[in-house]
C-alpha cells in the first residue's frame, strides 16, 4: 500500500449544516506514529481523533464549524485557508464526477490526468466555490480485486465456498488496495489544494465498489467474495469519502444505521439531496426501502427555494430498452448488459424510474419550491428537460468526466439519435434532452466538470469542457 512521505490534507467535509453554521470535518492521513497538527479556528484547537490504521497510514479526522453566511477560514500547520461559505443570496457551487478510469488509472501522467482540476482549482482563486459536489466514482476501484486467489477472476470466476481464513485475507488485501487508490489520489496537487479550501459532499456510484455493482448477477454480489468486496468498498467509502466510520455517521445521513447512505443536508434558500443509489441496489430495484422512504420524507419537508438532486446515475434520457434487447442478442455485446441495466432507463426499472419522477413531481408541488438533479456517471456532458405538473421544468445537468477521458463522439452521437425520440414515462410529461447553450449535439464527448451560481433567488449553470471551454450561462 503505498505509504505517504508527509501528512497529506486537510481534505475537508460537509458534516452538516445547522444553526447558522458549517460542520466540517478535515482528514489528516499521515505516516503511522507521526505528530499531527490540529486545524485552528477563533475557537481553538479542533479535537483530533484517530480513525484508522492501515499498514504504515494512520487516517486522522477533525470536526469544527465555521460560519455560513459569510467567508470565514482556518489555520493548519502554518498555513491559513480561506473559505467562501454559502450565504443565502449568493455562493457557487462546483459539480464534479467520475474521478478516474477503469484500467490503469494509477499508472496516467498526473498533469493529463488532473487537468480539469488545475482548471477548476484556477477558477477558485479566481471566483471562489462554497462546495464541490462528487457525483460518483469517486475512484476507479475495478483493479483492486487483483493480486488475490479468491478475487483474481471477478466476477467472471469466483470460489463458491472459501474458506474463513482466506476470505479475512481477502479482506486485508481489498483493505490496502482501496486505501491505496484514495490515498494516490488525494495526494495529487491539483485535487489537495482544492480538498483544503472548498468543503465536499460526496456520493458513491458503482466504480467506488467495482464495475456494475448491483446490476450484476446475484450469484456474485451476493457471494461472500462479493459480499467481502462491498464490505471494504463501503468501509473506505465511509473513511475516505465521508470522514467516519461504522456507529459515527455525521447528521446528514437519513439512516445513522448506515444500511443505505442517502443524506440530505439543508440551508436557508437550498437543500442538498444525495440518494443512495447503490447499497441496496438489485437487478430489479436502484434502492431498498430505507433509500425509497428517505425521498418519500423529503417530498413531505417544505423547502423553499432550490432543491439540488444528485443522482449518480442520469434521470432523465433515453428509453433504452431497444439498446438492452440488442445486447442480450448478440452475444458480443451481452458484456455490456450490465451497463445499460445501471441506468433509470432500462426496462428493468421502469417502475423504480416512473417512481422517481413522481417524487420530484411532488417535491416541486410546494410553493416557491424548485427542483434541479445533478447526474455524472455516462462521461459526456447533457442536459434533459421535463415539465412538471406544478407548470414548473424539471431540469437536469449531466457533468461527467472530471478526469475521465471522455468516450468516442460516435457514441455521442447513438445517444444524441435515441434521444430525438423523446420519452414520456410519466403520462403528458414528455423528456427532452436539450442542447447545452452553444454546443450543437445534445451530449458533448470531452472532459467538463458544471459551476452552478445562485444571485438572489436565481440559479444558473455553466460547462467547462476540456476543448471547447466555457458555455454560456444557462437559466435554471
Amino acid at each position: 500500500m503505498t505509504s505517504p512521505d508527509r501528512i497529506l490534507g486537510p481534505i475537508l467535509i460537509l458534516d452538516d449544516i445547522r444553526d447558522g453554521r458549517m460542520h466540517l470535518a478535515a482528514l489528516l492521513i499521515a505516516p503511522e506514529g507521526q505528530d499531527v497538527p490540529a486545524p485552528e479556528t477563533g475557537d481553538g484547537p479542533a479535537e483530533m481523533v484517530r480513525l484508522a490504521d492501515l499498514a504504515g497510514v494512520t487516517v486522522h479526522r477533525a470536526r469544527f464549524s465555521v460560519p455560513l453566511d459569510r467567508p470565514s477560514s482556518y489555520h493548519w500547520n502554518g498555513t491559513d485557508y480561506a473559505l467562501a461559505g454559502l450565504p443565502e443570496d449568493g455562493g457557487r457551487l462546483a459539480f464534479v464526477s467520475c474521478n478516474g478510469e477503469e484500467h490503469g488509472d494509477l499508472d496516467r501522467d498526473g498533469a493529463e490526468r488532473n487537468a480539469m482540476w488545475a482548471r477548476l482549482g484556477a477558477e477558485h482563486d479566481d471566483r471562489p466555490f462554497s462546495l464541490i459536489l462528487h457525483g460518483g466514482d469517486q475512484v476507479y476501484a475495478d483493479e483492486a480485486t487483483h493480486g488475490h486467489p479468491l478475487s483474481e477472476d471477478w466476477p467472471d470466476r469466483i470460489p463458491r465456498d472459501p474458506a474463513r481464513a482466506d476470505l479475512a485475507s481477502l479482506r486485508d488485501h481489498l483493505r490496502a488496495r482501496f486505501a491505496d487508490r484514495y490515498i494516490t489520489l488525494y495526494k495529487a496537487p491539483e485535487f489537495a489544494y482544492l480538498a483544503a479550501r472548498v468543503p465536499a459532499l460526496m456520493q458513491w456510484d458503482d466504480h467506488d465498489i467495482c464495475d456494475g455493482w448491483g446490476s450484476l448477477r446475484r450469484s456474485r454480489t451476493y457471494s461472500p467474495v462479493g459480499q467481502a468486496l462491498f464490505e471494504m468498498a463501503r468501509e473506505a467509502a465511509l473513511l475516505f469519502q465521508h470522514g467516519t466510520v461504522e456507529g459515527d455517521l455525521p447528521a446528514r445521513f437519513r439512516d445513522p444505521s448506515g444500511l443505505h447512505l442517502g443524506w440530505s443536508v439543508t440551508a436557508p434558500g437550498l437543500r442538498l439531496l444525495g440518494p443512495d443509489l447503490r447499497s441496496e441496489r438489485t437487478r430489479r430495484e436502484v434502492m431498498g426501502k430505507g433509500g425509497w422512504q428517505m425521498m418519500e420524507d423529503e417530498t413531505r419537508s417544505p423547502c423553499p427555494g432550490r432543491t439540488l438532486v444528485m443522482s449518480s446515475v442520469p434521470l432523465l434520457g433515453p428509453r433504452l430498452s431497444l439498446l438492452e434487447l440488442l445486447m442480450v442478442l448478440t452475444p458480443r455485446m451481452q458484456k455490456y448488459e450490465d451497463d445499460l441495466r445501471d441506468q433509470w432507463q432500462s426496462r428493468a426499472h421502469r417502475e423504480s424510474w416512473t417512481h422517481m419522477l413522481e417524487l420530484m413531481a411532488r417535491i416541486a408541488d410546494h410553493a416557491d419550491q424548485q427542483v434541479t438533479v445533478l447526474s455524472g456517471e455516462i462521461h459526456l456532458a447533457a442536459r434533459g428537460e421535463m415539465s412538471l405538473p406544478s407548470g414548473d421544468t424539471l431540469h437536469q445537468l449531466v457533468a461527467s468526466g472530471i478526469s475521465h477521458r471522455a468516450p468516442p463522439k460516435a457514441w455521442a452521437k447513438v445517444l444524441g439519435a435515441l434521444a430525438a425520440f423523446g420519452e414520456s414515462p410519466l403520462k403528458g410529461h414528455k423528456i427532452r434532452m436539450a442542447r447545452i447553450p452553444g454546443q450543437a449535439q445534445r451530449y458533448i464527448a470531452e472532459r467538463n466538470y458544471l459551476v452552478l451560481e445562485r444571485s438572489g433567488d436565481n440559479w444558473s449553470a455553466e460547462w467547462e469542457f476540456e476543448a471547447a471551454g466555457r458555455s454560456p450561462a444557462l437559466p435554471l
